[in-house]
């Protein structure tokens, strides 16, 4: 596979660790472009990462550096038709979670890019993890049977950046974070019918210019039965950051302590239990971006794909609705 020329959009924190990720690859592709809003900072960026050309506009670095691949790592509020502008350029993407903050311009994103057949993918990095890797194994081999209820949360205590406290700009922690894990339900029991949820700012309402939710829990539901349950806070131990879900199937539980640790559990015979521990340390950010190198030189579709971000993002947006609204919401 020839070196693919790689640009990113968006030289922040999120940017920088798909830069390392590209590092790891360096002989399937090469940075050779960065934009972002500020001239100083992008310049500063870029040198310290190999010395791409710096831009601060992206129809400038569309038209000069002729990219393969463009990496959207754009905080929610800042996607103005960016994403849909390299589509009709025909440069492949990779975008990073939320891909939107409404629905209209997330749908007009997967429009663009199937419109122009390029290979685009969303940044739900978990779905690359040793451990959920080896559950979606057992369930094609029909070690799980079917899954019928999903549980997961995602818990941290942090200030974050200015623009996160906000939920005009990155939706509240539900959108902007419990994405993650939201995508994982949805990609184990399917789109659900219904969401009802509750949410508050319980603990930083004190604090200027924070106005998203820090507790918040959702419940989907499905017409067969089957259910999930997720929740997220902002409020718990400071300096961890913690995420798990628990998978209940007919014939197997999988405990989830990260999507590179589980433990998997035969329940078929309550005399019998036997426990399989999946342990790893996948980078699942170079897990994911090899694989969206290889869906472009195979010309095939991502693991990934660009409108898994729209699917979850209608959850997310959904429970956001019901806790403004007090009552669920038929998807």
């Amino acid at each position: 596979m020839e070196s693919l020329r790689v640009g990113l959009l968006g030289c922040g924190g999120i940017g920088a660790r798909h830069v390392e990720a590209l590092n790891e690859l360096r002989a399937f592709a090469t940075l050779v472009a960065c934009c972002g809003r500020d001239e100083e900072r992008t310049k500063s960026f870029a040198v310290e990462r190999g010395g791409a050309a710096a831009y601060t506009d992206l129809s400038t670095m569309l038209a000069n550096e002729k990219l393969d691949l463009l990496i959207v790592a754009l905080p929610p509020f800042a996607h103005e038709g960016q994403v849909e502008a390299a589509a009709r350029a025909g440069v492949h993407l990779l975008v990073e979670k939320p891909i939107a903050l409404g629905l209209e311009r997330a749908e007009a994103m997967v429009q663009a890019a199937d419109e122009a057949g390029i290979v685009a993918s969303c940044g739900f990095m978990h779905r690359f993890g040793v451990a959920v890797e080896g559950w979606e194994q057992a369930l094609a081999a029909d070690r799980t049977g079917r899954p019928g209820m999903f549980t997961g949360y995602f818990h941290c205590n942090s200030l974050h950046a200015p623009w996160w406290r906000t939920r005009e700009l990155s939706g509240g922690q539900t959108v902007e974070q419990l994405i993650h894990v939201v995508d994982l339900a949805r990609h184990t029991l399917g789109m659900p019918e219904t969401v009802y949820a509750r949410a508050a700012n319980m603990f930083h309402q004190d604090v200027p210019g924070y106005d998203s939710e820090d507790v918040s829990a959702m419940i989907l539901g499905y017409g067969d039965g089957r259910v999930g349950v997720l929740d997220a806070t902002n409020s718990a131990i400071p300096g961890r950051w913690e995420s798990g879900w628990k998978i209940i199937a007919e014939k197997m539980t999988g405990s989830f302590a990260g999507y590179n640790s589980a433990e998997f559990i035969d329940t078929q015979n309550p005399e019998n239990v036997t426990a399989v521990p999946i342990v790893g340390e996948r980078d699942v950010f170079v897990a994911q971006l090899q694989d969206v190198l290889e869906a472009i030189a195979g010309n095939k579709a991502p693991h990934v794909p660009l409108r898994d971000g729209l699917d979850s993002l209608r959850i997310v947006l959904a429970a956001r609705q019901s806790a403004d609204e007090g009552r669920q919401i038929t998807l």
